[in-house]
Formats: structure tokens, sequence, C-alpha cells
């Protein structure tokens, strides 16, 4: 159903048309602007194929309705800043979501059926007439022609309840879902606690994960990664663990230090870039959130009062099972996103600087809300640089109040799409007394530096990619390069900008790709690239974005198939050796660090994919066999001296 907008709507939009007229007549780099309405709060979005981003809130009465009820989702057109309604049957309060290898987008899980001011309803009833949505299972095919919907697909739903759950997709292209709780609250408990994963499709019944039910409270939306090696990461509250999935085995780690970086702590999360100068070997970083211990998750104090953490910790699981303190964040923050550009850089933005995340009816709480002081600084992030000087200064500030239930993802033209909030049970207007955060429906976009320069046009980049393969070609004009130099600063990226909520990009990941280059005589030149390596844990198979970068800038992202497009067994093939670069100034070119560390010689990457067993990447010189060695036996004395066989 197409949104027809009233008349005040209207002048508001037209108002954010002219805000971005009037901004695209000087220059967008490093700004800021509100640019349209979401027509739901954005609790949860993604980028789908079709270059659209959809929106999932959870079930309240927004001013817009489709078949005769709110309406809790909606497809949102970046190139018009319009959006169409989408009709969601059950309640999606809290669903976790990702990417099937196939590019079906899959949301699992929420809160059983309520009415006005949140409170529980019989399912299916006026005047909200939504389902239960505790077990319930999502999917949409992502459309240009506005076909799609969201399909409510009763025959695959979960086995147990799955409020705040997350999905982590696996090198075969299919799910896992992990944890959540069956009735919700403000933190997790033993009575409705759901310390168990499942598949989606399914594989069968829950299966028992100890790491649930041994750091309670705060456990819900555990941080998940799929590594390099094939098993799982898996932090919540301050317990953490390396998970082989297959064998149903548990590693358990230290602690991580210093705060809780899960829900209601929602710390900015990432998986640092894999390129070939790390060996796309993976470390995760975790920065943010609330120093509280597992018994002062209760709501008989002031949490809205307290301050955010500002510490980040990296651990590089595959290599080492020691936590590594990083440097701090600039100032404490909790519900902060973070997410990816093109060229490696995280863009922070979004959250408060004191409380947590959720919201309840206290005698402190902010209206509803359990979150104060939003942060509006947008700064980068630039994992390459220095100790001391990855964060950059303020880069810009927005003017809106990002809280609870907030949301970023990256978009095709390098821009940072940003959405949502609305720390309260219900819809809430702007103006309502006694409730200083209301429902939020402004989008932002946030342009990066390189947003206004002359952007590389590359011609031959694929549809599809495989792991391991012969390498392609792609051509640059000598307008793309500029100077011959720029060579060297010039590479292939793929990202996924997974699927936001909750301060977690589920999903998002950043590969570089390798690839060398030859001039022509005519000063264009053609970037030899190399597929993805050999080894789907590196990244699943699925849909993602592919940008060409020469000199820092990027290329609009295309989309691209990361293997079969299918789900099962993904075909890795052996890599075929790039060129030796020809025709440049005879520097070195850029390999993941953006300092030129590579010689100028063809490479051949030899990671290959062996189930969960598999490398974390090429193993391309002594220092790295010996990292890799020393990592496998550290991870087998805790095999044997803890590990949990369930």
């Amino acid at each position: 159903m197409s949104f027809s907008i009233n008349k005040k709507r209207a002048i508001a939009l037209v108002a954010s048309a002219s805000l971005v007229s009037s901004a695209s007549a000087a220059s967008l780099a490093n700004t800021i602007a509100i640019v349209g309405n979401s027509g739901v709060s954005a609790q949860q979005i993604f980028l789908g194929q079709s270059n659209k981003v959809y929106i999932v809130d959870k079930v309240e009465n927004n001013p817009i309705s489709v078949n005769g009820h709110p309406a809790w989702a909606t497809e949102y057109d970046i190139d018009t800043n319009t959006f169409r309604t989408l009709d969601i049957k059950t309640n999606s309060f809290c669903a976790g979501g990702n990417v099937l290898g196939n590019g079906t987008w899959v949301n699992i899980g929420g809160n059983q059926a309520v009415g006005p001011g949140g409170l529980n309803a019989a399912a299916l009833t006026a005047p909200y007439d939504n389902g239960d949505g505790g077990m319930a299972t999502r999917t949409i095919n992502v459309c240009t022609d506005d076909s799609c919907n969201w399909v409510d697909d009763g025959s695959h739903y979960m086995t147990t309840r799955r409020w705040y759950p997350t999905l982590e997709t696996l090198q075969d292209g299919s799910i896992i879902v992990i944890g959540g709780c069956g009735w919700g609250g403000y933190v997790n408990d033993a009575g409705q606690n759901n310390p168990t994963y499942e598949f989606y499709p399914s594989r069968g019944g829950p299966i028992g994960l100890n790491i649930l039910t041994t750091t309670l409270p705060a456990n819900l939306f555990p941080l998940t990664w799929l590594l390099p090696s094939g098993n799982i990461f898996i932090q919540t509250n301050l317990g953490t663990e390396i998970f082989d999935y297959v064998n149903n085995i548990e590693y358990p780690l230290a602690n991580i230090p210093h705060a809780v970086r899960t829900y209601p702590g929602s710390a900015a999360t990432a998986m640092m870039p894999l390129t070939p100068a790390n060996n796309w070997t993976a470390t995760i970083m975790f920065c943010g959130g609330v120093n509280l211990q597992p018994d002062q998750w209760v709501v008989t104090w002031n949490i809205a009062a307290y301050p955010s953490d500002s510490t980040c910790v990296s651990m590089t699981p595959d290599l080492s099972t020691s936590w590594v303190d990083e440097e701090p964040l600039p100032e404490g923050r909790v519900m902060g996103n973070w997410i990816f550009l093109p060229d490696g850089r995280l863009v922070l933005i979004n959250g408060i600087g004191k409380g947590t995340a959720g919201y309840g009816n206290t005698s402190w709480a902010i209206g509803q809300s359990f979150g104060d002081d939003p942060i509006h600084s947008v700064r980068y992030f630039d994992y390459t640089k220095p100790v001391g000087s990855r964060f950059s200064d303020i880069i810009v500030n927005s003017t809106v109040d990002r809280m609870y239930h907030s949301s970023a993802t990256l978009l095709p033209d390098g821009s940072v799409f940003s959405s949502g909030s609305n720390p309260n049970a219900d819809y809430v207007p702007a103006g309502t007394p006694g409730y200083k955060y209301p429902s939020e429906y402004r989008v932002e976009k946030f342009y990066p530096d390189y947003y206004d320069q002359t952007r590389p046009s590359p011609t031959g980049l694929p549809t599809s990619l495989t792991y391991g393969g012969n390498y392609f070609d792609v051509k640059l004009t000598k307008a793309d390069i500029g100077a011959v130099s720029n060579l060297d600063n010039t590479m292939v990226t793929i990202v996924r900008p997974g699927f936001s909520t909750h301060a977690m990009n589920m999903g998002q990941r950043y590969v570089q790709l390798n690839s060398t280059f030859t001039v022509a005589s005519d000063g264009s030149a053609t970037l030899h690239v190399s597929q993805v390596p050999p080894n789907p844990n590196i990244l699943a198979p699925g849909p993602a974005l592919i940008f060409v970068l020469v000199n820092g800038v990027p290329s609009t992202g295309q989309w691209v198939t990361i293997g079969s497009g299918q789900l099962g067994t993904q075909p890795v093939l052996a890599v075929q050796a790039l060129p030796a670069s020809t025709g440049g100034d005879g520097g070195a070119w850029n390999n993941g660090d953006r300092s030129g560390t590579q010689t100028t010689s063809g490479q051949t990457s030899s990671s290959t994919s062996k189930g969960s067993s598999s490398g974390s990447g090429t193993k391309s010189s002594t220092a790295d066999r010996t990292a890799v060695s020393g990592a496998c036996a550290a991870l087998l004395a805790i095999a044997a001296g803890a590990a949990l066989v369930l």
C-alpha cells in the first residue's frame, strides 16, 4: 500500500527536501541532514538488494496504517526519500534478523500480541490486530516494483519462544538463531531464559548452550560472529566463548573486562576489516557499554543517571584468546552504531551518555526511557592508525536524539542512513507532557569526507563472486585514476551492511579482495582482482556491496552475490595467481592498511575452507604459520581443561 501524505507531513517533507537541496548546492562532505520520514520508528533496518531500506518496528499506534491496523513496517526509497507501508502479521518487537545465502531476508522472534500502551492483548484483536510473535519467522524477498511484502512463515516457526535472539549467517548460507527469552522485561531471568540455539531452515529442535545459563541477567541479543576458523565467537553479559557449533563444544574464555557490552549495555561492536594485509584474520572490538555487575541490573535505583563506559577492548580469537585494551572512546557511549564505510573506516553515530537501553514505568525514568543525555557527535574510527589517533575529532553533530530503538546502515553511495528512537511502550507524539524523548520518524544521512569527490566509474565488476577461482579484471579510465601514483592506493572491497537493531548490525562484515594492476599507455588501468578468499567462513554466502576505491574515493556500491546463490555447501576453488603490477610508479600498493605495505609482485592465496577447522586465511609466512599453530595449541589447552561438551 502506498502512503498518501497528509498536509502536515507534506509540509515537513518539503522542508526536509529544501534542506537537502540547500546542502546540495554547497559541500555535503562531513555533514548530516534530515532527508525524510520513515513512516514507522526504525527499531530494525536493513539495506536490501533493491537499494531500498526495509524498516521494522514493534507493534504500536504509528500514525500510518495498513490493512485496517497501525503499520509497523515500511520500505524506504533512498532516492526519493518516500516510503511504502508493508504488513507484518505478528509482533516483531525486538526480533533479530539476517540474510540467507540465497538473498532472502529473515526476521525471527518477538513478543506476544499487545494493545494500546504496549499492554498484553488477545491475538488478532482490534485495534492493533497483531499476532503472537514469540516463535514467528518472517521472510521477504526484496523488490524494485512495490510487489514484495513480509511473509509470516507459519510452517517454519521456531520451536521455542525467542525475544531478543541473535541471528548469524553460516558458511553454508543457513542461519544459526541464538538465545532470547520468553516474555520479556528489562533483562532476562531464569524463569524465562532460553539458553538454546537452533537453525533456520530448521535442523531439528533447540540445542542447549551453556554460556546462556551462566550469564544472566544481561544475556539477551548475545554478540555473535562467525570466525574465519569456522567456529563462532559469542560474547554475552561478561561471559565469552569460542563455540564449535559443528561438534557442539563450548570453549569458555576470560570474561570481557571493564563493562557489559550486550543489551541493555549495548556497546558499539564490530569485526575489524578482513584484508590481505592481516591475512583475513578477525579482530573483534567492543567500545562503550555499562560497567554494571550481575546483581545491579535491577530497577530500584536511578539507572538513567549512571554514566556510560568509555573503554574499548578487542580480541583476535583465532590467534589469541587474550583481551587487549584499546584506545578508549572520547566520551562514554551506550547504543552507539558502528557502521563500515567502503574504505574500511567505521562511523560512530548515535547513542547516549547516561543510563542504558530499555524503558519502563519507574519513578526515575525519563518519561519511560532508561537512558538520558543523547550523544549527537559523529566520529570516524580508523583501526589502521596508531593507537591514540584512531578516533577522530567530532566531525559533525546530529540534531536528532537517537535513543533506544535507533538504527543505522551504510548506503550504496557511501553515505550512512540513521533513523529511529522510541524509548516508550507505545507511540508518543512530540510535545506529549512528561515525555522528553518521543517517537522519532526523521531520517538522517551522514555524508562522509569523500562524498563530494568525483567517483570512479569502474567497468567489468561481476554480479557474483566465488570462493577462490580465477581472478577478474576491472577497467578504470585515466579520469578515474588521475595520477598514476593513485594506483598505489587503489583497492576493491566488499561490505555486507547487515541487519541493524539495538546498536548491532548482525552480519556486518568488511572484506578487501587481493588485487594488482596494469597501466596502459593511455593512462587507463586494469585491476586484476582475486575472488573472495577460498573459505566461506571469511564471508558467508549471500548479497553484499562491492566498491572500487581510488585514492580513498569509492565508486558507488554495486550488489554482488557471494557464493552459489543457494543454501548448502559452497564450492571452493583453487586460487589463480595474480599477475604482478606493471606500469605504475614503482611504489607499493594498498593492502588493507592504507599505507602501502605490499610489494609489487603477484600473490596467490592459499586459504582453504575446511569446515569448522579451517584456517583463518593465507598461510603467507612462517610467522603466520607459527601464530596459527600457537592459537591451535591454546585452544587445545582450553579444550583439555574446560571444554563443555553438551
